[in-house]
């Protein structure tokens, strides 16, 4: 069980990591400022700085409770950020329209978001239990999570709630069911 003072911890490294790489990234903009801005659907401009701020630093808390949640919470990071950068301007969007794409042959931004992801969560739940049946659940549980989030939040920078909830299970898991341990 991890204690309480280590996930405070925790989250203040991860809420003060935040802060200072969106500063950063803010300020630099590396690429250019048209690559880390898009016009939302009321014509405002938003910022993608806090995504992959937020992966950073989750994966970094998660990382220090379970290294394997924190590698998942990376993967999901880096996928997010690809599909923002290189699906900028693909009106595809969700799971059916991806795998549609996929079956035509194209393999979209979405598409390798969705594989990436559900992949990295895999590999965590295996790292995670020790019983075969329990990897395969605990890895569908953190890709199911990971995507109903990115279902449900159409914003740009998507991959932040995504990476926020695979981190929150990793760090907040209090062993109620099991207590997640290194095989």
């Amino acid at each position: 069980m991890i204690s309480r003072t280590r996930r405070t911890v925790s989250f203040a490294l991860a809420a003060a990591v935040t802060r200072t790489a969106t500063a950063a990234l803010r300020a630099t903009a590396p690429g250019g400022r048209a690559r880390w801005e898009r016009r939302n659907h009321a014509g405002r401009t938003v910022g993608l700085y806090a995504g992959p701020a937020v992966a950073a630093a989750t994966a970094l808390a998660a990382g220090r409770a379970r290294p394997a949640v924190g590698a998942a919470v990376l993967a999901a990071g880096l996928c997010g950020a690809y599909d923002d950068i290189a699906g900028a301007g693909d009106p595809r969007r969700g799971f059916r329209a991806h795998l549609s794409a996929l079956r035509d042959g194209d393999v979209s931004s979405g598409a390798v978001k969705l594989f990436g992801i559900s992949a990295a969560a895999l590999a965590a739940g295996t790292v995670l239990r020790k019983r075969p049946p329990e990897k395969v659940l605990a890895g569908v549980v953190i890709a199911g999570t990971a995507h109903l989030v990115n279902l449900v939040d159409v914003r740009p920078g998507r991959a932040a709630g995504a990476v926020a909830v695979l981190g929150a299970l990793g760090l907040l898991h209090d062993g109620a069911a099991g207590e997640l341990s290194a095989a």
